[in-house]
């Protein structure tokens, strides 16, 4: 048994039901499990490691719901710059076709570390081009050498442009190969139990390069392990219009009609859906990933964030990929969203705990965590915090929950997660990125020349 104590933070935020606030607050972790949560003076005196979070506020780890980590080797392409999400994929097929093992692996140590030093302690991804040898484990190991909790998916394409869809026919694979593949990551990686490290979602990657019985098969395949379904819906309005051309339906009353509604799913942008969808989607439980940096780069509109909340729609936040958002910050990202709700009018359309929320509860929820996502006893120890005593913070310590997303978004300082303190003094303890990032750039210039 091994211990850890959290003592003497500025402020902690718990992000429990009470949403309550302990200045003077500490945490008392035995394991990778939280055992007690409070003020300083009424928690244990000693610990086999102690950190002292002394001008710094404490928070449950953020959680990132939709990534492409492997984007991180495409990010600000000229000619992607200033395309529309259909002509910015068409753009960048080719090139992510030429990926390898390797390539995949090496992003996502990068994408994942960048993620790490933001705030996340969990992230979900969605990797659904399988080029040269690609498989998911390839960026499972990544995840595991870093220590952060982890969601991959297994996402897919199949079809191409000779049967009508997007992907050129060089990067969809056969329906039959996918479902094989989807099964054996499920049993060789999934871990239900609870503060499982490593969880697989089934996630076809898109209405207009999946067919219509793939959706079927994969949702039948994913619902006989019990596990989560993932996939982008109405992201665009070129989607919307190829959904209604191709299948005489809306994107929402399209993959309601495939069975891909439901507590066990959740879908990636939803920011073309009017108020009888959002209606359904309240009543069904089916989560929206809000990812709004993505969605101002590629110019796809505003999600509806504020009517979600307030029907009751399960929503959670997300980065998307490296080369659509070109940043994989996850607390800048909930200064997006904050801000990004207000841009039509109203100035409280998101406040600033609202965004923090949903990166942490919603976005738990969205995963179909009910151990992570907030700092109460029996939750798992992912912890993390940021410097207060800092430049950009100065002048905000009278909320400094607020100035997390109002001011500067800043990396943390300390990271623990599942127990482990895998960031310190702002420097992750057991990894460096120099030669990462020297091979990662390395691999980025073969691809794009």
């Amino acid at each position: 048994m091994s211990t850890l104590l959290i003592r003497h933070a500025d402020l902690l935020v718990t992000m429990d039901d009470d949403r309550r606030k302990i200045p003077d607050g500490g945490v008392y972790i035995v394991d990778n499990v939280i055992e007690k949560v409070g003020v300083t003076r009424e928690l244990p005196a000693s610990a086999d490691k102690i950190i002292d979070a002394r001008g710094k506020i404490v928070l449950p780890g953020l959680i990132n719901t939709h990534h492409h980590l492997y984007q991180t080797l495409t990010r600000a392409i000229p000619s992607a710059q200033n395309a529309d999400l259909f002509h910015w994929l068409k753009t960048l097929y080719t090139i992510w076709a030429k990926m390898d093992g390797e390539a995949v692996y090496v992003s996502a140590l990068v994408g994942l570390s960048e993620m790490m030093l933001s705030g996340a302690t969990t992230v979900a991804d969605h990797l659904y081009i399988f080029p040269n040898g690609v498989k998911l484990e390839d960026e499972i190991w990544a995840a595991r050498e870093l220590g952060v909790r982890f969601h991959p998916t297994r996402g897919s394409m199949s079809l191409g442009e000779s049967k009508g869809g997007l992907p050129p026919d060089s990067v969809v694979e056969e329906e039959e190969e996918i479902l094989k593949d989807t099964q054996r990551v499920i049993e060789q990686f999934h871990e239900a139990e609870r503060y499982g490290m490593v969880r697989i979602a089934v996630a076809p990657c898109s209405p207009f390069s999946v067919t219509p019985e793939l959706m079927k098969e994969a949702a039948a395949l994913a619902r006989s392990y019990g596990v989560r379904l993932h996939t982008h819906l109405a992201e665009t309005k070129d989607e919307e219009e190829f959904c209604i051309e191709k299948f005489g339906k809306r994107p929402v009353a399209y993959v309601e009609s495939l069975g891909w509604l439901g507590s066990d799913v959740w879908f990636a942008h939803g920011v073309h859906i009017n108020d009888e969808e959002i209606a359904l989607l309240a009543e069904t439980g089916t989560g929206i990933a809000h990812c709004p940096g993505s969605n101002m780069r590629l110019a796809s509109g505003i999600a509806p964030v504020r009517k979600y909340i307030d029907a009751g729609v399960p929503v959670g936040l997300a980065v998307d990929g490296s080369a659509s958002n070109d940043s994989g910050h996850l607390l800048a990202e909930a200064r997006l969203a904050m801000l990004l709700q207000r841009v039509e009018g109203n100035p409280a359309g998101l406040t600033a705990e609202e965004a923090i929320w949903l990166a942490t509860r919603g976005s738990a929820r969205i995963l179909g965590r009910d151990d992570i996502g907030h700092i109460a006893p029996g939750m798992a120890a992912d912890i993390i915090a940021y410097d207060l005593e800092r430049l950009e913070y100065a002048g905000c310590l009278h909320d400094p929950l607020a100035a997390l997303t109002f001011c500067t978004s800043q990396n943390v300082s300390f990271s623990v997660i599942n127990g482990k303190t895998v960031i310190e003094n702002g420097e992750f303890v057991n990894f460096d990125p120099a030669p990462v990032i020297r091979r990662h750039n390395e691999i980025a210039r073969k691809l794009v020349n």
